[in-house]
């Protein structure tokens, strides 16, 4: 039925369109061809004008109200250390790519409207203009260069590895369709090495549990907490398809490519309740955050830090989200003491465990009523 009213409807418009050719070259018969283009080009002239004005009103008047949900502006200014640096060099391009869209835009409604057709004219043939052909190839080579060299400049500072002594925080995340595994070293602060030979249902990241550095790691079921100025180092790997690690208010995007690891460095500047009352101050984000629920939470008091995909990776893309909650020093220590090794509760004394009936530093202590458990420890 859908597709009987489909072809129909381009029927009518066929018939439409052959129905209006006819009426115009009744008109030019009756008025005559010349009359008819006067006509015609007279309204598309002013026509191009107005379109021209009430095209950029909406640009300009469209950005100004949307400037503090969507454009990165007001409450969303860059939650990082090196969030500034991009901010600045997007608001630099934006300068120069917005002035030529502006002054293009203007020549060209303005020119169809300056040369449309009139009887006591003839256009000019102009085969070659040197001045003109220098003007608009050095211009934009110039400011190129400028935007080049300004964002590589920033892509070595913002893309810097740690120093191995410097303080930092490492963790790991892994996309797959369709959820992250975030990875947390455990008290030894390294995260242990994985294969992806050893990736299982149980063993999702590939772990290898021979490395004593996996035994205490942390694999996050709920939400992710990170301490507020403090470096974070992210390694990012993919299981299957490409991903992309998105924390918009940290400036953090990066791909997550399957056999090729990458990663990304930032240390968040704003906590998750200093975001919050930053966006209290607006009134857009006093407004319902669910519309059904009028008198429910505001959605400043909602807003959480979310990890996303950012690429297309499947029917099942638009459930890659993870809150990610930035708190102070003292708070993240209480959680992160309440964190169990994924090791501990779910591989040891299973069959993939490979250190079945070898007794572990890390294992509890046994509990023995009638004499106390020798502190013989087996290490690999």
């Amino acid at each position: 039925m859908t597709a009987l009213l489909i072809i129909l409807c381009v029927i009518l418009v066929g018939i439409v369109l052959v129905q209006i050719a006819r009426i115009v070259e009744l008109i030019s018969q009756i008025k005559g061809e010349r009359e008819v283009m006067r006509e015609s080009s007279w309204w598309n002239a002013h026509l191009s004008l107005v379109f021209l004005v009430v095209f950029l009103a909406g640009v300009f008047l469209s950005s100004y109200y949307y400037r503090n949900e969507l454009l990165g502006y007001g409450p969303h200014k860059a939650a990082s250390a090196h969030g500034s640096d991009i901010d600045s060099m997007f608001n630099v391009t934006l300068f120069f790519t917005g002035l030529v869209f502006i002054i293009t835009h203007i020549a060209l409604f303005w020119f169809a409207y300056k040369y449309r057709w009139r009887e006591d004219r003839k256009a000019s043939f102009i085969a070659h203009d040197t001045r003109l052909e220098v003007i608009w190839t050095a211009v934009p080579a110039v400011v190129m260069t400028l935007l080049v060299v300004r964002g590589l400049d920033a892509w070595n500072t913002i893309m810097a590895d740690v120093d191995p002594n410097e303080d930092y925080f490492e963790i790991e995340a892994v996309g797959q369709q369709f959820n992250w595994i975030i990875r947390y070293p455990g008290p030894d602060g390294k995260l242990g090495s994985r294969d992806f030979r050893l990736t299982t249902a149980l063993n999702q990241v590939g772990q290898d549990f021979r490395d004593p550095k996996n035994w205490d790691d942390i694999i996050v079921a709920q939400e992710c907490y990170l301490p507020v100025n403090k470096k974070i180092r992210v390694r990012i790997i993919a299981k299957d398809v490409l991903h992309n690690f998105y924390l918009p208010q940290f400036r953090v995007k990066m791909d997550a490519v399957p056999g090729m690891p990458t990663y990304f460095v930032f240390t968040p500047t704003k906590t998750t309740a200093e975001y919050r009352n930053e966006l209290r101050k607006y009134p857009e984000y006093h407004k319902p955050y669910d519309p059904a629920d009028p008198q429910g939470p505001k959605r400043w008091e909602k807003f959480e830090y979310e990890l996303a995909c950012a690429e297309l990776c499947g029917k099942g893309h638009y459930s890659m989200r993870r809150i990610f909650r930035v708190v102070p020093q003292e708070e993240f220590d209480a959680w992160y003491r309440q964190q169990e090794s994924y090791y501990l509760t779910q591989i040891r004394g299973k069959e993939e465990d490979p250190n079945k009936g070898k007794v572990l530093d890390i294992d509890p202590p046994a509990k023995d009523t009638l004499s106390p458990t020798p502190a013989t420890l087996s290490k690999i």
